[in-house]
Protein backbone atom coordinates (compact mmCIF):
# COMPACT_ATOMS: atom_id res chain seq x y z
CA UNK A 1 0.00 0.00 0.00
CA UNK A 2 1.07 3.77 -0.52
CA UNK A 3 2.94 5.91 2.11
CA UNK A 4 1.39 9.35 1.86
CA UNK A 5 2.68 12.78 3.35
CA UNK A 6 -0.56 15.03 3.92
CA UNK A 7 0.64 18.75 5.95
CA UNK A 8 -2.05 20.55 6.55
CA UNK A 9 -2.27 24.48 7.92
CA UNK A 10 -4.95 23.70 10.19
CA UNK A 11 -6.13 19.89 11.77
CA UNK A 12 -8.77 18.73 9.24
CA UNK A 13 -10.75 17.36 11.87
CA UNK A 14 -13.24 18.43 13.21
CA UNK A 15 -14.59 20.29 9.78
CA UNK A 16 -15.97 23.31 11.37
CA UNK A 17 -15.15 25.91 8.69
CA UNK A 18 -14.77 26.24 5.46
CA UNK A 19 -10.84 25.61 4.47
CA UNK A 20 -11.44 22.72 7.14
CA UNK A 21 -14.22 21.38 5.32
CA UNK A 22 -12.06 21.17 1.75
CA UNK A 23 -8.86 19.51 4.00
CA UNK A 24 -11.28 17.10 6.03
CA UNK A 25 -12.30 15.69 2.98
CA UNK A 26 -9.12 15.52 0.98
CA UNK A 27 -8.00 13.49 3.88
CA UNK A 28 -10.93 11.12 3.72
CA UNK A 29 -10.39 10.82 0.10
CA UNK A 30 -6.62 10.12 0.29
CA UNK A 31 -6.97 7.35 3.12
CA UNK A 32 -8.59 5.44 0.31
CA UNK A 33 -5.67 5.75 -1.88
CA UNK A 34 -2.97 4.35 0.60
CA UNK A 35 -1.66 5.11 4.66
CA UNK A 36 -1.74 8.78 5.09
CA UNK A 37 0.82 10.54 7.28
CA UNK A 38 -0.65 13.94 8.76
CA UNK A 39 1.67 16.81 10.09
CA UNK A 40 -0.63 19.96 10.54
CA UNK A 41 -0.69 23.30 12.88
CA UNK A 42 -3.72 23.38 15.66
CA UNK A 43 -4.70 27.55 16.39
CA UNK A 44 -7.52 26.85 18.09
CA UNK A 45 -7.18 24.79 21.40
CA UNK A 46 -9.93 22.59 20.58
CA UNK A 47 -8.23 21.65 17.84
CA UNK A 48 -5.94 19.41 19.63
CA UNK A 49 -6.72 16.36 21.21
CA UNK A 50 -8.73 14.72 18.07
CA UNK A 51 -6.08 12.04 17.53
CA UNK A 52 -8.41 9.13 17.76
CA UNK A 53 -10.74 10.87 15.72
CA UNK A 54 -7.95 11.12 12.45
CA UNK A 55 -7.01 7.56 13.18
CA UNK A 56 -9.86 6.73 11.22
CA UNK A 57 -8.15 7.98 8.07
CA UNK A 58 -4.45 8.19 9.25
CA UNK A 59 -1.39 5.74 9.79
CA UNK A 60 0.11 8.46 11.79
CA UNK A 61 -1.16 12.02 13.22
CA UNK A 62 1.40 15.16 14.53
CA UNK A 63 -0.68 18.01 15.31
CA UNK A 64 1.04 21.06 16.99
CA UNK A 65 -0.40 24.23 18.47
CA UNK A 66 0.04 27.04 16.45
CA UNK A 67 0.38 30.78 18.80
CA UNK A 68 2.30 32.97 16.61
CA UNK A 69 0.67 36.29 16.58
CA UNK A 70 -0.54 38.34 13.62
CA UNK A 71 2.20 41.09 14.80
CA UNK A 72 4.83 38.79 15.25
CA UNK A 73 4.60 37.23 12.02
CA UNK A 74 4.75 40.73 10.49
CA UNK A 75 8.04 41.55 12.52
CA UNK A 76 9.64 38.70 11.72
CA UNK A 77 8.51 38.65 7.78
CA UNK A 78 10.17 41.82 7.65
CA UNK A 79 12.84 41.32 8.81
CA UNK A 80 13.60 38.34 6.56
CA UNK A 81 12.43 38.97 3.73
CA UNK A 82 9.82 36.25 3.59
CA UNK A 83 5.86 37.12 3.53
CA UNK A 84 4.10 37.63 7.04
CA UNK A 85 2.08 34.29 5.46
CA UNK A 86 5.08 32.20 5.36
CA UNK A 87 6.39 33.62 8.56
CA UNK A 88 3.00 33.23 10.58
CA UNK A 89 3.27 29.46 9.96
CA UNK A 90 7.21 29.25 10.62
CA UNK A 91 8.20 26.70 13.72
CA UNK A 92 11.02 25.12 14.45
CA UNK A 93 8.87 22.45 16.07
CA UNK A 94 7.01 21.89 12.91
CA UNK A 95 10.21 21.27 10.81
CA UNK A 96 11.32 18.61 13.09
CA UNK A 97 8.33 17.19 12.90
CA UNK A 98 8.46 17.11 9.17
CA UNK A 99 11.85 16.32 8.92
CA UNK A 100 11.92 13.13 11.08
CA UNK A 101 8.81 11.84 8.71
CA UNK A 102 10.90 12.07 5.64
CA UNK A 103 13.72 10.37 7.46
CA UNK A 104 11.30 7.34 8.96
CA UNK A 105 10.52 6.13 5.40
CA UNK A 106 9.87 6.94 1.38
CA UNK A 107 6.60 8.76 0.49
CA UNK A 108 4.44 7.47 -2.89
CA UNK A 109 3.09 10.92 -2.85
CA UNK A 110 2.91 14.03 -1.45
CA UNK A 111 0.03 16.54 -0.73
CA UNK A 112 0.07 19.66 0.58
CA UNK A 113 -2.84 22.39 1.69
CA UNK A 114 -2.24 25.56 1.83
CA UNK A 115 0.72 27.23 0.42
CA UNK A 116 2.59 27.93 3.74
CA UNK A 117 2.75 24.61 4.14
CA UNK A 118 5.64 24.25 1.24
CA UNK A 119 8.17 25.65 3.49
CA UNK A 120 8.78 22.39 5.05
CA UNK A 121 9.50 20.49 2.24
CA UNK A 122 12.88 20.49 0.48
CA UNK A 123 12.99 21.67 -2.96
CA UNK A 124 14.10 18.68 -4.96
CA UNK A 125 10.47 16.27 -2.79
CA UNK A 126 7.88 16.10 -5.92
CA UNK A 127 4.50 17.05 -4.41
CA UNK A 128 1.10 18.28 -4.95
CA UNK A 129 -0.01 21.76 -3.74
CA UNK A 130 -3.28 23.02 -3.29
CA UNK A 131 -3.45 26.46 -3.20
CA UNK A 132 -7.31 26.30 -2.71
CA UNK A 133 -7.18 30.22 -3.13
CA UNK A 134 -4.82 32.72 -4.55
CA UNK A 135 -3.83 33.98 -1.81
CA UNK A 136 -1.57 37.03 -3.77
CA UNK A 137 -4.81 38.20 -5.18
CA UNK A 138 -7.06 38.23 -2.21
CA UNK A 139 -3.87 40.82 -0.08
CA UNK A 140 -3.84 43.01 -3.09
CA UNK A 141 -7.79 43.65 -3.80
CA UNK A 142 -6.99 43.71 0.68
CA UNK A 143 -4.53 46.77 -0.48
CA UNK A 144 -6.72 48.71 -2.66
CA UNK A 145 -9.08 49.28 0.47
CA UNK A 146 -6.33 50.43 2.57
CA UNK A 147 -4.28 53.10 3.90
CA UNK A 148 -0.87 54.52 4.79
CA UNK A 149 1.02 52.11 6.44
CA UNK A 150 -1.39 49.35 5.85
CA UNK A 151 -1.54 49.83 2.51
CA UNK A 152 2.28 49.39 1.78
CA UNK A 153 2.06 46.00 3.94
CA UNK A 154 -0.65 44.50 2.16
CA UNK A 155 1.03 45.33 -1.47
CA UNK A 156 4.52 44.03 -0.18
CA UNK A 157 2.05 40.73 0.91
CA UNK A 158 0.36 40.43 -1.98
CA UNK A 159 3.63 41.24 -4.37
CA UNK A 160 5.99 38.54 -2.21
CA UNK A 161 3.16 35.63 -2.21
CA UNK A 162 2.92 36.14 -6.10
CA UNK A 163 6.83 35.12 -6.36
CA UNK A 164 6.57 32.52 -3.48
CA UNK A 165 2.75 30.97 -5.21
CA UNK A 166 4.59 31.07 -8.26
CA UNK A 167 8.08 29.50 -7.15
CA UNK A 168 6.13 26.48 -5.35
CA UNK A 169 4.15 25.93 -8.30
CA UNK A 170 7.13 25.66 -10.55
CA UNK A 171 8.21 22.71 -8.48
CA UNK A 172 4.90 20.85 -7.76
CA UNK A 173 3.74 18.21 -9.85
CA UNK A 174 0.33 19.83 -9.94
CA UNK A 175 -0.76 23.06 -8.45
CA UNK A 176 -4.74 22.67 -7.25
CA UNK A 177 -7.24 25.59 -7.09
CA UNK A 178 -10.82 26.10 -6.08
CA UNK A 179 -12.20 26.82 -9.15
CA UNK A 180 -11.44 27.12 -12.94
CA UNK A 181 -11.88 30.78 -12.79
CA UNK A 182 -8.97 30.87 -9.93
CA UNK A 183 -7.15 28.48 -12.15
CA UNK A 184 -6.80 30.72 -15.10
CA UNK A 185 -5.74 33.74 -13.08
CA UNK A 186 -3.30 31.74 -11.38
CA UNK A 187 -2.06 30.27 -14.68
CA UNK A 188 -1.91 34.30 -16.06
CA UNK A 189 -0.21 35.57 -12.88
CA UNK A 190 2.52 32.26 -12.08
CA UNK A 191 3.00 30.91 -15.66
CA UNK A 192 2.32 27.60 -14.10
CA UNK A 193 1.43 25.23 -16.51
CA UNK A 194 0.38 22.36 -14.50
CA UNK A 195 -2.76 23.97 -13.09
CA UNK A 196 -5.75 22.13 -12.03
CA UNK A 197 -9.31 23.40 -10.78
CA UNK A 198 -10.80 21.19 -8.09
CA UNK A 199 -13.69 22.18 -7.07
CA UNK A 200 -15.42 22.20 -2.84
CA UNK A 201 -17.70 19.74 -2.86
CA UNK A 202 -21.17 19.44 -0.33
CA UNK A 203 -21.69 16.74 1.87
CA UNK A 204 -25.41 16.09 0.48
CA UNK A 205 -26.11 13.17 3.24
CA UNK A 206 -25.50 15.63 6.06
CA UNK A 207 -26.57 18.78 4.76
CA UNK A 208 -30.13 17.76 4.08
CA UNK A 209 -32.99 19.55 5.26
CA UNK A 210 -34.92 16.23 6.07
CA UNK A 211 -32.24 15.32 8.67
CA UNK A 212 -32.24 18.86 11.49
CA UNK A 213 -35.03 20.56 13.21
CA UNK A 214 -35.19 24.31 12.51
CA UNK A 215 -34.23 26.48 15.02
CA UNK A 216 -37.44 28.42 16.12
CA UNK A 217 -37.79 32.02 15.14
CA UNK A 218 -40.67 34.53 14.27
CA UNK A 219 -41.31 36.25 11.38
CA UNK A 220 -39.07 36.23 7.88
CA UNK A 221 -35.54 35.38 8.70
CA UNK A 222 -32.36 36.14 6.63
CA UNK A 223 -28.87 33.63 7.32
CA UNK A 224 -25.44 34.55 7.09
CA UNK A 225 -23.25 31.70 7.63
CA UNK A 226 -19.58 31.71 8.34
CA UNK A 227 -16.10 32.06 10.07
CA UNK A 228 -17.01 35.72 12.22
CA UNK A 229 -13.23 36.91 12.59
CA UNK A 230 -12.40 36.24 8.87
CA UNK A 231 -12.46 40.11 7.13
CA UNK A 232 -14.66 39.26 3.94
CA UNK A 233 -17.36 37.54 6.51
CA UNK A 234 -16.65 40.61 8.56
CA UNK A 235 -16.98 43.57 5.66
CA UNK A 236 -19.90 41.62 3.89
CA UNK A 237 -22.24 41.58 6.99
CA UNK A 238 -21.61 44.98 8.44
CA UNK A 239 -22.26 45.64 4.89
CA UNK A 240 -25.61 44.00 4.21
CA UNK A 241 -26.49 45.07 8.01
CA UNK A 242 -26.30 48.74 7.43
CA UNK A 243 -27.03 48.92 3.04
CA UNK A 244 -29.81 46.08 2.85
CA UNK A 245 -31.66 45.49 5.66
CA UNK A 246 -33.15 48.55 5.99
CA UNK A 247 -34.71 48.54 2.31
CA UNK A 248 -36.11 45.01 3.69
CA UNK A 249 -37.65 45.99 6.74
CA UNK A 250 -40.17 42.77 7.38
CA UNK A 251 -37.17 40.89 8.10
CA UNK A 252 -34.62 39.77 10.47
CA UNK A 253 -31.26 38.88 9.96
CA UNK A 254 -28.90 36.25 11.73
CA UNK A 255 -25.26 36.03 11.69
CA UNK A 256 -24.45 32.50 12.61
CA UNK A 257 -20.83 31.52 13.35
CA UNK A 258 -18.20 31.21 15.59
CA UNK A 259 -15.66 34.24 17.06
CA UNK A 260 -17.39 36.79 15.72
CA UNK A 261 -15.08 40.22 16.55
CA UNK A 262 -16.30 43.29 18.54
CA UNK A 263 -17.39 44.62 14.82
CA UNK A 264 -19.96 42.08 14.34
CA UNK A 265 -21.38 42.06 17.86
CA UNK A 266 -21.81 45.28 17.74
CA UNK A 267 -24.76 44.55 14.58
CA UNK A 268 -26.80 43.01 17.03
CA UNK A 269 -29.68 44.86 17.78
CA UNK A 270 -33.49 44.78 16.94
CA UNK A 271 -33.62 43.39 14.08
CA UNK A 272 -29.93 41.90 13.88
CA UNK A 273 -29.03 38.35 15.64
CA UNK A 274 -25.35 37.38 16.82
CA UNK A 275 -25.08 33.36 17.33
CA UNK A 276 -21.56 32.91 17.99
CA UNK A 277 -20.23 29.53 17.70
CA UNK A 278 -23.62 27.22 17.45
CA UNK A 279 -23.47 23.29 17.99
CA UNK A 280 -25.16 22.85 14.35
CA UNK A 281 -25.52 25.29 11.91
CA UNK A 282 -28.05 23.66 9.74
CA UNK A 283 -30.53 24.24 12.19
CA UNK A 284 -30.04 27.92 11.44
CA UNK A 285 -29.91 27.33 7.61
CA UNK A 286 -33.11 25.32 7.93
CA UNK A 287 -34.79 28.11 9.22
CA UNK A 288 -34.04 31.03 6.80
CA UNK A 289 -36.39 32.37 4.34
CA UNK A 290 -33.38 32.92 2.63
CA UNK A 291 -29.91 32.61 2.82
CA UNK A 292 -27.48 35.52 1.75
CA UNK A 293 -23.81 35.45 0.28
CA UNK A 294 -22.82 39.17 -0.08
CA UNK A 295 -19.05 38.59 -0.16
CA UNK A 296 -17.56 41.73 -1.39
CA UNK A 297 -13.90 40.09 -1.13
CA UNK A 298 -14.48 36.38 -2.31
CA UNK A 299 -12.03 33.79 -3.54
CA UNK A 300 -13.01 30.21 -5.91
CA UNK A 301 -15.97 28.36 -4.49
CA UNK A 302 -17.84 29.60 -1.42
CA UNK A 303 -18.59 26.44 1.10
CA UNK A 304 -21.48 28.76 2.61
CA UNK A 305 -23.43 28.69 -0.38
CA UNK A 306 -23.11 24.94 -1.24
CA UNK A 307 -24.31 24.58 2.30
CA UNK A 308 -27.47 26.46 2.02
CA UNK A 309 -28.06 25.00 -1.99
CA UNK A 310 -27.97 21.42 -0.41
CA UNK A 311 -30.41 22.56 2.62
CA UNK A 312 -32.63 23.42 -0.08
CA UNK A 313 -32.95 27.09 0.81
CA UNK A 314 -33.39 29.70 -1.29
CA UNK A 315 -29.86 31.92 -1.76
CA UNK A 316 -29.25 35.29 -2.55
CA UNK A 317 -25.06 35.85 -3.14
CA UNK A 318 -23.33 38.83 -4.64
CA UNK A 319 -21.67 38.19 -8.46
CA UNK A 320 -18.10 37.50 -6.25
CA UNK A 321 -19.72 34.57 -4.07
CA UNK A 322 -21.47 32.94 -6.72
CA UNK A 323 -18.50 32.77 -9.21
CA UNK A 324 -17.29 29.34 -9.60
CA UNK A 325 -20.71 27.73 -8.59
CA UNK A 326 -22.56 26.38 -11.33
CA UNK A 327 -25.88 28.03 -9.89
CA UNK A 328 -27.61 28.48 -13.40
CA UNK A 329 -31.13 28.52 -12.17
CA UNK A 330 -30.67 27.54 -8.71
CA UNK A 331 -30.18 30.66 -6.79
CA UNK A 332 -30.19 34.77 -7.08
CA UNK A 333 -27.63 36.49 -7.97
CA UNK A 334 -27.36 40.62 -6.95
CA UNK A 335 -24.69 43.50 -7.69
CA UNK A 336 -25.65 45.96 -5.06
CA UNK A 337 -27.67 46.93 -1.92
CA UNK A 338 -31.00 47.88 -4.26
CA UNK A 339 -30.32 44.12 -6.33
CA UNK A 340 -30.01 41.85 -2.60
CA UNK A 341 -32.87 43.79 -1.25
CA UNK A 342 -35.30 43.36 -4.30
CA UNK A 343 -34.16 40.19 -4.70
CA UNK A 344 -34.95 39.13 -1.07
CA UNK A 345 -38.32 41.01 -1.75
CA UNK A 346 -39.37 38.61 -4.28
CA UNK A 347 -38.39 35.49 -2.08
CA UNK A 348 -40.28 36.65 0.25
CA UNK A 349 -43.34 37.70 -1.46
CA UNK A 350 -43.68 34.01 -2.77
CA UNK A 351 -43.28 31.04 -1.07
CA UNK A 352 -44.07 28.30 -3.10
CA UNK A 353 -41.31 29.95 -5.74
CA UNK A 354 -38.75 30.22 -3.01
CA UNK A 355 -39.52 26.45 -2.04
CA UNK A 356 -39.31 25.67 -6.11
CA UNK A 357 -35.82 27.24 -6.33
CA UNK A 358 -34.42 25.83 -3.14
CA UNK A 359 -35.62 22.18 -4.00
CA UNK A 360 -33.78 23.28 -7.72
CA UNK A 361 -30.45 23.84 -5.75
CA UNK A 362 -30.71 21.00 -3.54
CA UNK A 363 -30.85 18.96 -6.80
CA UNK A 364 -27.85 20.73 -8.48
CA UNK A 365 -25.76 20.52 -4.92
CA UNK A 366 -26.72 16.54 -5.68
CA UNK A 367 -26.02 16.17 -9.35
CA UNK A 368 -22.95 18.20 -9.72
CA UNK A 369 -20.78 18.38 -6.32
CA UNK A 370 -20.84 15.09 -4.34
CA UNK A 371 -16.94 15.19 -2.59
CA UNK A 372 -16.48 11.97 -4.45
CA UNK A 373 -17.24 13.28 -8.04
CA UNK A 374 -14.81 16.36 -7.12
CA UNK A 375 -11.70 14.79 -5.84
CA UNK A 376 -11.71 11.78 -8.08
CA UNK A 377 -8.61 13.46 -10.20
CA UNK A 378 -6.31 12.89 -7.01
CA UNK A 379 -5.70 10.05 -7.84
CA UNK A 380 -4.40 10.61 -11.52
CA UNK A 381 -2.70 13.68 -10.15
CA UNK A 382 -0.37 11.73 -7.03
CA UNK A 383 0.43 9.14 -8.94
CA UNK A 384 -1.23 7.10 -7.64
CA UNK A 385 -3.96 5.42 -10.29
Amino acid sequence: MSDILFLAHRVPYPPDRGDKVRSHHVLRHLSGLGRVHLASFADDPRDMGHEDALAQWCASVAVLPRTKGNARAAVEALASGRTVSEAAFDSAAMRATVAELLARRRYDAVYVYSSQMAQYLPADLALVMDFVDMDSAKFAAYADDAYGPMRWMMWREARKLAAFEAAVAARAKASLLVSEAEADLFRRTSGADRVVAIENGIDTGFFDPASVMPVEQAGPLIVFTGQMDYRPNIEAVRWFAAEVLPLVPEARFAIVGRSPTAAVRALAGERVVVTGEVADVRGWIAAASVVVAPLLLARGIQNKVLEAMAMARPVVASVAAAEGIDHRGTIRVAGDAAGFAGAIGEVLADPVAASALGEAARARAIARYGWDARLAPLAGLLGLA
